[in-house]
């Protein structure tokens, strides 16, 4: 199963139903959900999502 990950909001945008992320808000979303707003630069990786997910591949 695909895990998720915790991003902060840089640039708010819509999330659905008529609502708006805000800025400095903590999401959880999977890799592809998060792709396109990365690229966009509306989004940052945690860094301690960053520091788990090195310890776990240092772990394999």
């Amino acid at each position: 199963m695909a895990e998720r990950q915790t991003y902060t909001v840089l640039v708010p945008f819509p999330v659905g139903g008529g609502h708006w992320s805000t800025a400095g808000q903590q999401l959880e979303l999977l890799d592809v959900e998060a792709n396109a707003l990365l690229s966009a630069g509306r989004l940052e990786l945690n860094s301690s999502t960053q520091a788990k997910k090195a310890a776990a591949k240092k772990a394999d």
